[in-house]
């Protein structure tokens, strides 16, 4: 059997890690550059013109129009963090580079950091790499299914239960079904919650493969083509072996392979689209492991994230 290019590419390896990020100097002239890679621009002003200076161990940085003065961390999840920024780095590598989601507990004894500590970091990077793929738009031939995390003992059975959490997974594909990107959006099953996503996650050029779920027809809101497979009555195991939904079914199994086996649980209505967004980031960059991390960016200031 011919070795899977994407499933043994070499990836970032811990040493080659290290040796760009593995001192403070080092983390912070990345994000010099990443921030301003022409240099300076005032975030205040948009002037280029500034003098630097040192305070309390932090370089600063004084714009000579407005007198601004900002840090490279300022503004973005960073900012106010008593952690050296090698540690903050070394947390994005775990995160981005493992095949599996990352716990809280996991990442606090590789970081040497306190559980809060940990589970805080937990909070800001998947947020981040929510923000990062909220502009992804799929295009050419796309399997849509509607999923669910949670559902456990109590609670009726079934999509009507009170404890499941609703979402859409929909994955690009060759036109030979190889997956390319995927997309996960935490939405109720109504047609009009469909449009409203199809509108920001569809191109007009996507051909969209679903079964038969009637609010499913609300992805031609976008412009897309959409064929809607019906099982005639089959089995949920039917339904998910059918050839038309390959790749979303075997993303969908992955999907709950790294949350089940990482996590042992989390409040799927306060925490869901962060899980959701972080398989989907690994999963859409992973042709591209070696790929440095790079200053994440959020609302947490007008950063975006790593790589």
């Amino acid at each position: 059997m011919a070795m899977n290019r994407v499933q043994f590419q070499k990836g970032l390896s811990m040493a080659g890690f290290l040796k760009h990020y593995g001192t403070v100097e080092l983390c912070h002239a990345a994000l010099v550059a990443s921030r301003w890679p022409t240099g300076f621009v005032c975030p205040h002003c948009g002037e280029t013109h500034h003098s630097t200076f040192v305070r309390e161990g932090r370089q600063h940085w004084q714009c000579q129009a407005c007198r601004y003065q900002t840090t490279v961390i300022a503004g973005t999840i960073f900012q106010a963090t008593k952690l050296p920024l090698t540690l903050w780095f070394l947390a994005m590598h775990l995160l981005t580079q493992a095949k599996n989601n990352v716990a809280a507990l996991e990442l606090m004894r590789h970081l040497g950091v306190s559980y809060k500590t940990a589970w805080l970091m937990k909070l800001k990077l998947p947020q981040v790499m929510t923000e990062r793929e909220s502009s992804r738009v799929l295009e050419g031939r796309v399997e849509i299914d509607d999923a669910y995390l949670g559902g456990e003992r109590p609670g009726k059975r079934g999509r009507g239960s009170e404890n499941k959490i609703s979402f859409i997974a929909a994955v690009q594909t060759t036109e030979d079904g190889k997956p390319v990107v995927a997309c996960f959006a935490r939405i109720p099953f109504t047609k009009e919650a469909v449009e409203a996503w199809a509108k920001k996650a569809l191109a007009p050029s996507a051909h969209v493969l679903s079964d038969g779920l009637g609010c499913f027809r609300g992805v031609s809101a976008s412009g897309a083509r959409h064929s809607a497979i019906i099982m005639n009555g089959g089995t949920g195991r039917e339904a998910a072996q059918h050839s038309a939904f390959r790749a979303v079914n075997t993303m969908l199994g992955n999907l709950k392979t790294a949350i089940n086996g990482t996590y042992h649980a989390f409040d799927f209505r306060k925490y869901a689209n962060r899980y959701l967004s972080e398989v989907q980031y690994r999963f859409n960059r992973r042709f591209d492991l070696d790929t440095h991390p790079q200053a994440p960016r959020s609302r947490y200031g007008n950063y975006r994230p790593m790589a």
